[in-house]
């Protein structure tokens, strides 16, 4: 995978919905935090998934909408717990967001299928404070390849 295609993987800021409310964070933490230490949705075991522009490729906003919507539906037929979040860059010129599905308990493998199926060049797959951003797009060389990441809180 290309380096800074990687660097911009691990840098998107997500926010999750938590207990308290909505927690922002990106993969690319200093491997020393202690995922105790961790807000309590980045401690459980879930994947992010979504279903926007697959293979990198820009759809209309109707065609994303719609898969995502499918996405979604396939989930809840799957019964996990599934709620809405968002992922964005964190460049002060950036304009990139796209809603992503927070799927609780989801099992690894399942999670690599749903991220291969909708044709999602990766997905975040994170159990015990541990994410991982795991290559699920078969035209890849790194296909399967899961590259760790830490937890880094943001404000």
């Amino acid at each position: 995978m290309d380096a800074n295609l990687l660097r911009s993987y691990l840098s998107t800021v997500y926010e999750l919905p938590g207990a308290s409310g909505l927690v922002a964070a990106s993969l690319d933490g200093d491997v020393s935090v202690d995922p105790a230490s961790l807000p309590e949705p980045l401690t459980r075991t879930f994947a992010l998934l979504t279903a926007y522009n697959p293979r990198s490729m820009l759809l209309p906003k109707r065609v994303n909408e719609s898969r995502h919507q499918v996405l979604r539906d396939l989930l809840i037929l799957g019964v996990y717990r599934v709620e809405q979040c968002v992922g964005y860059e964190d460049e002060p010129e950036g304009v990139w967001r796209e809603p992503v599905w927070f799927v609780h308990n989801m099992d690894r493998e399942e999670a690599k299928a749903f991220g291969r199926v909708f044709r999602q060049n990766t997905i975040v797959y994170s159990t015990g404070g541990r994410p991982e951003l795991i290559v699920t797009d078969p035209t890849c060389d790194d296909l399967g390849k899961s590259f760790q990441g830490n937890w880094r809180v943001r404000i």
